[in-house]
């Protein structure tokens, strides 16, 4: 229960997304990384729109029969356009995760001075150690995400089941989504090995924030956009909220002037 009560607490970061954005001021932060997002979007889906017969001309050579063959290359076809948009939305998001580091850290440092003050302690970390985290981490969440999607894309060519795999790769999606967000505030109090740990441990939070980001990505150009501003904004909220649960956030006590 706490799993999936989790994952709506995710859901629900987002509510003040907007709000908080605004009123930190954060917006100009975020141009930057909203041309990665848009561009990185384009260039992968040509590639998708290119690939996804190139897909089906090789199923065809599966079916050895005459009759049927445009039945199974039209089938094919579909098969691999979701085959190309599934590996594309991994290769994504870990690619603007990756890229935007630098620009999305400092972001998430603001937001968590703003909920816990400007005096927390936390690692200095340069803009190029931050692109660097990005890219380990986000390389490392790459293959263990296609580890999990392939065999699930192999279960998809199933008929029925394929309606529960579809389901099962879109929460995987956005697990590691939810987790590249969570990162950017979790560089400042963890190395990647311990990041790692506190994201699985919090899995549901993960998630809830990862579906919010795979479902706005399904809204032409507006969501591609906007996808990043807001899941960090919800994520950094909920991640620094954990990190005082947890006792992992130290926050210097206040000197008491009185006496």
């Amino acid at each position: 229960m706490n799993f999936l009560k989790n994952i709506f607490i995710g859901i629900k970061a987002y509510g003040g997304t907007f709000k908080l954005i605004s009123s930190l001021g954060l917006w100009k932060y975020f141009l930057i990384p909203m041309l990665i997002s848009l561009i990185t979007a384009c260039g992968i889906g040509l590639l998708a729109w290119g690939l996804s017969d190139n897909i089906a001309n090789l199923l065809d050579k599966l079916w050895v029969w005459e009759w049927g063959s445009q039945t199974f290359h039209a089938i094919g076809e579909v098969i691999g356009a979701l085959m190309v948009i599934a590996l594309g939305l991994i290769l994504y998001k870990h690619i603007i995760m990756a890229l935007s580091a630098p620009f999305m850290s400092p972001v998430s440092e603001r937001i968590e001075a703003h909920l816990v003050g400007k005096n927390h302690t936390h690692r200095e970390t340069s803009n190029m150690a931050q692109l660097w985290r990005g890219v380990r981490i986000n390389v490392r969440n790459l293959l263990m995400e296609l580890l999990l999607t392939i065999p699930i894309l192999l279960l998809s060519l199933i008929p029925i089941v394929n309606f529960f795999t579809s389901i099962l790769l879109f929460l995987v999606q956005s697990y590691y989504a939810g987790f590249g967000n969570m990162d950017y505030t979790l560089e400042r109090h963890f190395e990647v090995k311990e990041s790692v740990q506190f994201v699985r441990k919090n899995r549901g939070i993960a998630i809830g924030n990862g579906i919010v980001f795979m479902g706005m990505l399904l809204i032409p150009i507006i969501g591609i956009i906007l996808v990043l501003p807001l899941s960090v904004t919800a994520s950094t909220t909920e991640t620094v909220r954990l990190l005082e649960e947890s006792r992992k956030l130290n926050i210097p006590e206040k000197t008491n002037t009185n006496g």
